[in-house]
Formats: structure tokens, sequence, C-alpha cells
């Protein structure tokens, strides 16, 4: 079933498939997000109780929920190269842990600016908002474990330990809203059934959640072509694609 996944766990041919995908990524996350944010800044009505103070979802709901996506697979990274020992993994892992990170932070910033109207205070110790800076914290900590070892492979290994363990953190946020009494609102888009926003509404935040999906997606690849690059610099394949983009540049 996994054996289409294997030659990816060679350097170079995870490296060829970044370059593949990257492109499309940030056509896609482009497009998306530019079309998503204008109809949902502009051109969604208005809430009859928040009134436009509400459009702030169309990037606070993006970054929320993918922030936990991102490190849902940062720990699936983690998970496939401690099982089948692929250094790829761990690289993947490490690039997307600053993108996670910042969408994390991203998310508590909008969050408050969100607060302060509704609730007439920036920060509360919220169950959502708790466990979700926590989530910040743990991607700062596999950060920071990950550059306190020289030797990377070792420091893959430290670093998705951590990932595993901090997943958990994942389901607390998700669930939060309904395991305990919070002020944050509960779940809206993944209510499929019955979702709590009008359809005008909706779609442009559903566009703007694959853009910034997309968008994760194109940084992470970029991240990782340069660590593949730093890690194997000394092979004989990526001393001659360093030759060539000299060459180019030369030309240039």
């Amino acid at each position: 079933m996994w054996k289409w996944m294997h030659p990816y766990a060679k350097p170079e041919r995870a490296y060829t498939l970044c370059e593949t995908l990257l492109p499309w990524c940030w056509i896609v996350a482009l497009v998306c997000m530019v079309v998503g944010s204008v109809w949902g800044l502009a051109f969604a009505p208005q809430d009859y109780q928040q009134g436009d103070s509400f459009r702030i979802i169309y990037i606070h709901v993006p970054s929320a929920m993918l922030s936990m996506s991102t490190y849902v697979a940062m720990a699936i990274a983690a998970l496939v190269g401690m099982v089948w020992q692929w250094r790829t993994a761990y690289m993947a892992m490490i690039a997307m842990a600053p993108v996670g990170a910042v969408m994390t932070l991203i998310a508590l910033f909008t969050g408050a600016a969100w607060g302060k109207p509704m609730w007439g205070t920036w920060w509360v110790w919220d169950a959502r908002l708790t466990s979700e800076l926590i989530l910040l914290f743990l991607y700062l900590g596999v950060i920071a474990l990950y550059g306190a070892f020289e030797d990377k492979l070792q420091a893959g290994k430290a670093a998705g330990v951590m990932s595993l363990v901090g997943v958990v953190n994942v389901p607390i946020i998700h669930y939060s809203v309904e395991w305990w009494n919070t002020l944050h609102q509960g779940s809206t888009i993944t209510k499929f059934d019955k979702p709590s926003m009008a359809v005008e509404m909706l779609w442009p935040l559903l566009i703007n959640i694959i853009g910034f999906a997309c968008f994760i997606a194109a940084v992470t690849l970029m991240r990782m072509k340069n660590e593949i690059v730093r890690r194997e610099i000394h092979r004989p394949w990526v001393q001659g694609l360093v030759g060539k983009e000299e060459g180019s540049s030369h030309a240039v």
C-alpha cells in the first residue's frame, strides 16, 4: 500500500517532488487567497450581530484550523521518520515547524483582535485560547530541540518524539468548546449537515482555507528544498545542482 512513498525516502527524489509541486501550490494559493479574501472582506454580507467585525474570520479561521492540521502533518512525518528511518521525513517535519508556528501566532493575534470587541478584552484564559497558546509553545519547543543537536539525525529523532507527544493537544483544542464552558464560539463550518454560516459567507471562507493550505504547502516545500541541499551538500547530485545554478547566474 505504501510502496509508492518509498522512493521519496531518497533526498534526490524528494527534492524533485518539491520542485514539481511548488509552482502549483503557489498558483493555487495566490488565486484562492486573493479570491477568498476579496470576496469575504469586501463583498460578503454583514453579520447580523457582529457587523463588519466578523470579517476577521476569513483570516482567523484558516490560520487556526491549519495551525492544528500542520502540527498533525508534522507529527505524521515524525512517525514516518521513526518507523521507517527516513531522513527526508525528519526534514519535512522541521520544514513545517516554523510555518505552523507562524500560523498559530496569526491565529492567536487575530483571535485577540476579534475578542476585544466581542468579549471586551484582548485575552482570557479560555480553554480554546490557552490550548492554542500551548500549541505555539510546542512548535517553538520542536524548533529549539532540533536546533540543539549538531547531529541532525539525532535532532530529528528527539524533535520527532516531542512532536508525537504534543499531538495530544490537537484534539483538546478542537473539542475544548464542547468539553468545557468557554467564551469561544462553537464549531461553524465543521457542522456539514447544518453549517452555522450563510452560504454567501461560507464559500469565501472555504476558498481561503484552501488558499492558506496551499500557501503553507508552498513555504514548506521551499524550506524542505533548502534543508535537503544543506544536509546533502556533499552529494554529487547537489554539487551538480549548485554548479548549474551558478552557471545560470553567471550567464545572466
